[in-house]
């Protein structure tokens, strides 16, 4: 993985500690609504993780394959990034 390793950790840990509170706050039963918002701030932080991969994804893999590539491997990363596009879209 060529995205900020260290970044990568500190904020899918943050998300699990969300997750973790979350499950919490249902054994709980807490109120309908701050489980909710606390979904959508969990949700909205693995967005902004996810950005960041394919950011370095499309950086250094799929620019490394466009510059030193066979055209095999170049038509491969394209597929690779019209299938998360589409998972995306979804």
């Amino acid at each position: 993985m060529q995205a900020d390793h260290d970044k990568v950790l500190r904020q899918l840990k943050i998300a699990r500690g969300q997750i973790d509170g979350i499950v919490r706050m249902v054994e709980t039963d807490r109120y309908c609504i701050d489980i909710s918002n606390q979904l959508m701030a969990t949700q909205s932080l693995l967005a902004r993780v996810n950005a960041d991969v394919l950011k370095a994804h499309l950086e250094h893999c799929v620019k490394t394959a466009m510059v030193t590539g066979s055209a095999a491997d170049q038509d491969a990363k394209l597929q690779e990034v019209e299938r998360v596009i589409d998972k995306l879209a979804r």
